[in-house]
């Protein structure tokens, strides 16, 4: 069962990206290294509801 997941900014907690998980897969939240163009850095991004 596939989900649909928003990935905020730890830093400036701005919702940048939409992806999808396999719930199944990974029950817990997921947490990613992506680019953020409001920091302009790479920062840690985190799954939001």
């Amino acid at each position: 069962m596939r989900v649909k997941v928003t990935l905020a900014c730890t830093e400036c907690k701005q919702r940048n990206y939409n992806t999808m998980k396999n719930k199944k897969n990974d029950p817990d939240r997921l947490e990613m290294r992506k680019y953020c163009p409001f920091c302009r850095t790479h920062t840690l991004h985190k799954e939001t509801k």
